[in-house]
This record gives C-alpha cells, sequence and structure tokens, in this order.
C-alpha cells in the first residue's frame, strides 16, 4: 500500500487562521490552557486551606515546607496561582505556560524581597519573608538603602504582571490611580468601554424607534393656520429679496399654492439588526489584518452609514479593496465605501436598508431651512445620508446637468425642481423655457403663466430657443455696458438709486426689469441626435456666459455617453447630478469618477458641484404625476384671467405683449433669418445654375464638409430654391437661372426674326 502523502501545504494553516477556523493544533493548545487553569486554581484552594490546617497531612508538610522557605509570604503562593489560571483563560495566547511561570515566579520572589525589607525584624522570623526572601533582599539592601530597594522590587513585581497578563502600563496605572486617588482623568480604555457603551445606546434606542409600530399615515406638515402664515412669511421673503434686488412691483402679492396639495414622508426606513452589522464589518476587517475602531451610526431614508477609524498605519486603498468582502459577508447588495467622509477623519461604509422611506416633497418644503431662505432659485434636492433636508441653489450652480439610467428618477427629481421653482417665484419674477422632445414629461405644464412659450417638443424649435436665449443674453449684456455693471443684482441696485432720486419728481422707473430664465430640457440626446453641432455651440455659449444676467440652464439625459455629454458640455455644466447607472464607465462620464453604478435607483443619486470636492449622497424628493397636475391646475386657475388667450408662432424672434417669445428663423448658424453662411449665396448660384442639389455635390465643387454642405442644403430647402429629399431621385430645383432663360428668349427672337426674313 502507498504511503498517504501528509506533506504540509505552504500557507494552509495560515488562511485557515486568518479566516477564524480553528487548526487541531490550535484546539489543543486551547484545552492545554483549560487543564493549566483548573490545576493552577485547585492548587492555591489546597495552599489556603493548608493554610488554615483543613488540607490533612500532605497540606501539613507543604505549609511546614512552604513556610520554613518564604515566612509569611507563604500567603502569596496562592496569590500567585490563583493569577496564573486568570492568564491561562486568556484568548489567543502563544507559548502561555512559560510566559505564566516566569511571570509568577519573578512575582512571587520580588514580593517576597519587599516583605521581608519591610516587616523584618532582628528577634523573630515570624513576619519575615524566609529564607527565599532574606537571599533576595540581602543584595538590594547591600547595594542600595531600604527605600530604594522597596522601589526597585515593586517595580520587578509590576513587570511580572505585565508579563503574566501581556498587558500594557496604562490600564494598570489608571486603574490603580482611580482607586487610590479618586482621580478624574479617565484612562483610554475606560473611554473606550464608555463610548461603546453609549453607542450601544444610541443603537438600541434607534432600534426600539424603528421597531416601534407604524402609526396610521397622516400628514406631517404644518397645521393648516401655521401652514398658511408659512406661506405668507416665505413668500413675504422673496417678494422682499425682489423688492431689493429686482425692484418688479406686480399689482398683487404671489400667492403659492397651499403645501398641502403635496404628500409628506411615506414609511419608515427599516435598517434591521444595526449592532449585528457593525461587528460584521469589523470581523471581517479583523480577518484581514485591518483594526478598525466603529464610530456613529447614520441612518438614511435609502442607506444607513455606518462610519469606522482605522488604526494608524492602515491604507485606505486595503479598505475599498473589500468591497466585495464586505458586501459577501453583510448580505447586501450593492454597498459603496466612502474614504474618506469629506471632513472627518473616518471612513463610510453604507449598506441599504431593508426597507426604504419615501421622501415627499411636500416635507422638504416645509422644513425651516426652505421657509426661511429668500433666495428664489433655492430648491431642496431630498435627504441626505443622515436624514437631514439637502438643498442646493441654481443661481450658485450656475448650471446643472442631471444623468441616470431609465428608471432611476430622473424625471421625478426634474418635476421637484420644476415644482419648488413654482412655489417660491411669481410669474414676473420667474420665467422657463421647457423642451420636452419625449413629449410627455414636460407638457404636464402647459398653461402656467411662467412659461415663456408653450412646452417645447421639436427639435428644431429647441434649438431655436436656445438661440432666443443666446439673443436675450446679449441683450441683457448690452444693457449692464451702457449701465456700467456687472451683473443683474449691481444693475437692479443702480435703477433702485435712480428710482429714488427721480421718485420726488414723480419720473417713472429708470430700467426694465429682468426676470430669471430658466431652460429645461427633458431629454438631450434627442436633441443632439438631429442637431448635434448647433445644440453644443448653443449650450456652451449660454452656460459660459448667461450666469451675469439670471438665466440657467437645466440640462437631463438618460444616455450619459460621451456623445451627448461633451467635454465642452461638462467643462462649463459644473453641477452634476448623476443617478444610478449601468456601468463605471457611464458614472466616469457624468462625475469623472466612479460610484453612480452602485446606487439603489428610485431617486438615489450622487450631487457634485463646484464647491464640494466629493459627490453628495441624497434621497431625491418624491413628486406623483396626480400631485404636479394639482399645482399646475392652481396656478391656472389662480392666473387665468392675466393668461394670453394664445401663444403665436411669428417671424420674430422676441417678446410678445403678453411677455411670450416668439419662435422663427433658421437653425443653420447664430443668426435668426439663418441664411448668413459666408458660401450660401455661391452654393444657391451653383444649384441653380446646374440643376443638380446634393450636399455630396456640393462637397466636391465648394470643398466643404458635410455638415456644413449639409447645413446650406436645408437652407436652400427653407427658402424655397429646392424641393424635399425624394428617396434616391434628385432634388428638383424651384429657382430658375435667369441667365439662361434670358438667353432662350434671345435664342428665340432671333429665330423668329430669321424665319420672318427668309419668308420675304
Amino acid at each position: 500500500m502507498k504511503k498517504r502523502n501528509s506533506k504540509r501545504v505552504p500557507g494552509r494553516e495560515d488562511d485557515l487562521k486568518d479566516s477564524g477556523a480553528e487548526t487541531p493544533e490550535r484546539t489543543n493548545t486551547k484545552t492545554r490552557h483549560g487543564i493549566a487553569a483548573i490545576v493552577s486554581l485547585i492548587f492555591a484552594i489546597f495552599l489556603v486551606m493548608a493554610n488554615f490546617g483543613a488540607a490533612g497531612p500532605a497540606g501539613k508538610f507543604f505549609y511546614s515546607f512552604l513556610y520554613s522557605l518564604f515566612g509569611s509570604g507563604y500567603l502569596l503562593f496562592p496569590l500567585a496561582f490563583i493569577l496564573s489560571s486568570i492568564s491561562f483563560l486568556m484568548p489567543d495566547r502563544d507559548n502561555l505556560l512559560s510566559v505564566s511561570l516566569i511571570g509568577s515566579g519573578f512575582f512571587l520572589i520580588s514580593s517576597l524581597g519587599i516583605i521581608d525589607i519591610v516587616f523584618n525584624t532582628a528577634t523573630d522570623g515570624d513576619i519575615t519573608g524566609g529564607l527565599v526572601g532574606h537571599l533576595v533582599s540581602l543584595p538590594f539592601l547591600r547595594l542600595f538603602d531600604k527605600s530604594l530597594s522597596i522601589i526597585l522590587l515593586i517595580a520587578i513585581s509590576i513587570i511580572s504582571i505585565l508579563i503574566m497578563f501581556e498587558t500594557h502600563l496604562s490600564l494598570e496605572w489608571n486603574f490603580f490611580g482611580k482607586k487610590l486617588f479618586k482621580s478624574t482623568e479617565e484612562s483610554d480604555e475606560n473611554k473606550e468601554i464608555e463610548k461603546t457603551e453609549n453607542e450601544n445606546q444610541k443603537i438600541a434606542a434607534a432600534e426600539a424607534s424603528l421597531k416601534q409600530p407604524e402609526l396610521p399615515q397622516k400628514e406631517v406638515g404644518l397645521e393648516p393656520h401655521k401652514e398658511e402664515r408659512a406661506r405668507k412669511t416665505v413668500t413675504e421673503k422673496i417678494e422682499s429679496f425682489f423688492d431689493d434686488n429686482l425692484h418688479v412691483k406686480s399689482g398683487k402679492q404671489f400667492d403659492p399654492p397651499p403645501l398641502s396639495l403635496l404628500e409628506k414622508d411615506i414609511g419608515k426606513p427599516i435598517v434591521g439588526d444595526i449592532k449585528a452589522n457593525a461587528n460584521i464589518i469589523k470581523r471581517t476587517l479583523l480577518n484581514f489584518g485591518i483594526d478598525v475602531e466603529m464610530d456613529e451610526i447614520s441612518i438614511g431614508p435609502s442607506i444607513t452609514r455606518y462610519s469606522l477609524k482605522p488604526a494608524e498605519g492602515i491604507k485606505l486603498s486595503r479598505i475599498l479593496a473589500l468591497q466585495n468582502d464586505l458586501a459577501l459577508a453583510l448580505a447586501a447588495h450593492p454597498i459603496r465605501i466612502e474614504a474618506p467622509i469629506p471632513g472627518k477623519s473616518l471612513v463610510g461604509i453604507e449598506i441599504p436598508n431593508s426597507t426604504k422611506s419615501t421622501v415627499g416633497l411636500g416635507t422638504l418644503l416645509a422644513s425651516k431651512k426652505f421657509q426661511e431662505s429668500d433666495r428664489p432659485l433655492l430648491v431642496p434636492l431630498g435627504k441626505g445620508v443622515s436624514g437631514i433636508p439637502y438643498f442646493s441653489d441654481i443661481a450658485k450652480a450656475p448650471h446643472m446637468l442631471i444623468a441616470g439610467a431609465t428608471g432611476s428618477g430622473k424625471s421625478v427629481t426634474i418635476h421637484t425642481i420644476i415644482t419648488s421653482l413654482l412655489y417660491r417665484n411669481a410669474p414676473e419674477h420667474l420665467r422657463f423655457i421647457m423642451i420636452d422632445p419625449k413629449r410627455v414629461e414636460l407638457t404636464l405644464y402647459n398653461g402656467i403663466p411662467h412659461l415663456l412659450t408653450p412646452v417645447i417638443t421639436e427639435p428644431k424649435r429647441a434649438i431655436l430657443s436656445l438661440k432666443w436665449a443666446a439673443k436675450e443674453m446679449e441683450r441683457r449684456y448690452n444693457i449692464l455696458e451702457q449701465a456700467k455693471v456687472r451683473d443683474i443684482g449691481s444693475y437692479h441696485k443702480l435703477v433702485a438709486e435712480k428710482q429714488a432720486a427721480n421718485k420726488e419728481d414723480g419720473s417713472q422707473q429708470a430700467g426694465e426689469s429682468m426676470p430669471f430664465i430658466v431652460v429645461i430640457i427633458d431629454e438631450l440626446a434627442d436633441i443632439m441626435s438631429a442637431y448635434p453641432r448647433e445644440l453644443e455651440s448653443a449650450i456652451v455659449r449660454l452656460a459660459q456666459m448667461s450666469r451675469a444676467v439670471s438665466i440657467h440652464l437645466v440640462l437631463s439625459t438618460q444616455r450619459p455617453s460621451v456623445e451627448i455629454i461633451t467635454g465642452l458640455i461638462k467643462a462649463n455644466v459644473p453641477s452634476r447630478i448623476a443617478l444610478q447607472v449601468p456601468s463605471q464607465i457611464d458614472s466616469r462620464t457624468i462625475l469623472d469618477m466612479p460610484g453612480a453604478e452602485k446606487l439603489l435607483g428610485a431617486g438615489d443619486m450622487l450631487y457634485i458641484s463646484g464647491d464640494t470636492s466629493k459627490p453628495i449622497r441624497v434621497q431625491s424628493g418624491y413628486i406623483s404625476e396626480n400631485e404636479v397636475k394639482k399645482v399646475v391646475s392652481y396656478l391656472i386657475n389662480k392666473y387665468k384671467e392675466e393668461l394670453p388667450d394664445e401663444i403665436n408662432i411669428t417671424d420674430v424672434g422676441t417678446y410678445t405683449n403678453e411677455g411670450n417669445i416668439e419662435l422663427s428663423g433658421s437653425i443653420g448658424d447664430d443668426s435668426m433669418d439663418g441664411s448668413d453662411d459666408d458660401m450660401y449665396e455661391e452654393a444657391r448660384e451653383l444649384v441653380v445654375k446646374t440643376g443638380k442639389a446634393s450636399a455630396s455635390y456640393l462637397q466636391r465643387k465648394l470643398k466643404l464638409g458635410y455638415a456644413r454642405a449639409a447645413r446650406i442644403m436645408d437652407m436652400l430647402e427653407e427658402k424655397g430654391v429646392i424641393g424635399p429629399s425624394d428617396g434616391a431621385k434628385p432634388r428638383d430645383v424651384y429657382e430658375k437661372d435667369q441667365s439662361a432663360v434670358l438667353e432662350k428668349e434671345a435664342d428665340k427672337l432671333l429665330m423668329g426674326e430669321t424665319t420672318e426674313s427668309t419668308e420675304l
């Protein structure tokens, strides 16, 4: 028979040790330690009983023998064996038997020397340290005086205790200092214990609050009379802001929709066993050699963040590399590690809640910060990891990009932004241009008095509206240039000063008011596929220059690719919201860093702006379609008499008398008539003269790029020079070459004269 291979596999025992499994050798060691602890304890009891003569002849023999050697130090033997028994019970100790014997031996010898020096009498040996104690104390007394000898022997006894228990001096010092001197200073270990107890109490309280039975849902907002007062307060603050800065005086005060139209928070987050999860995190990291100290725990609407502090010398990259191992240990997916948490020397591990709570927009709008703020473009993004509402000011943003996969909550986020602005601003203070190529999201807002034009659904008109915004931006800059001010705020302050100076003379307003204009595009990809170059140039131009004249962009897309979110657009839109995306590449496209691929969807977002170094995780507020319809219906009914009967699209890209914009023109370039291309006339003459009309023909003859040639073809079609495309058939050329017509007419006349002369 072949002999079984018993060769040791390298690293196998180390792997078992790291994984927490117990090898047979380790189990036998623990058994030996347990036996040694029991034997030491029994022997200590035996020596105590022998001291009182209750251990029989054997006890009497041991007592006589030991007392002759150690004197009154005999009583230290039971103490030494008890300490040895305790040290044997301490876990994860190697070479424990030899360490305990050495430590207890030094403890006995030093203690006997102390007894002999302190209690030694020359007349009788009843209270001496015996023969051994005398032999120990003799060299110390020969070399040092009595006091220094006692100090040295006490130091040896303390060292022996540290050896037995493998502990550190701070614990012993703080323990005895507290007992003897009643010191108010606590040890690091005591602080840690108290901190752990406080943390456990907080966790228990949090668990108790989470396990409370859910009460029937009712609105947790303000009471009706308080809500009405809060609405008036926030409206008065916004009106005061505009009176002080924009000086827009309307006939009556803006009456925002009531908060009762919006739902409050629904449900409570259920996070499971918080303490167990914290222990799992700590144990899992410890298995990989990473010692951490658990810190605060923050419970949010959709996730719970466990904060921990790594030991000194631990690289954060090691913790980040264990993300999948932590997800496996916690049975949670996906988890996200934030290392470090901004502003704190902690690492955050974010775990999804078992049950999420819905953040109602009504709760966010009823919050104290929203009600007390006088910033007109302040919008609530949602609730952060700690459950506190988080806000952003579009005026400071100054533009915003929202991107996420289908179903991630992108459209709901846009609705919350629009509704929040409608609750804070009167129509004369804020105007919208809404572009919705999908035709189903923003069309709900058709009819509200804040719109400059009905919701735009055609890509061509979307480009025209952006070009109108650029024209309006230039017009406002011309006004600022003439007034010699830098921004709209300074301009309105100048107007206020002129009004105050002319008030006594009864003069009219010294300048026009310029409301905020917010351009919202619900799906960037649809327009980009039709007019990529025109859309990018229009957005970049507005994003670069429009902040000073209070024109702001809110862009959104469900295709966060580099073809849609180009480098120029991203460079000029610093404030970005990333919802759940399918891949890390998409996350890097939006945020320039990974993280969005680990979000949970349904409004779970990462928000980054120019003043934040790392993304902030927020659970977006929720507003249903029914709530949007209620708010829109309220505004339409409230301002029904102020709405224009009809909004016309005429040939002028400017404001109508009713305050709505009219769109027209070509999308070929920055001009509104669209025919300013320097090659347009040459191309028209070529097409008319040859009777051929195609983009490839213009490319060859005029040496143009395809995009420019195609754009000129669109211009020619719009001007009626050529007909529409009809598949593979060539286009019809409607405009005739006048020189050719004249030549034909001349030929006909000549032919007629020749015929007449022949007849004659």
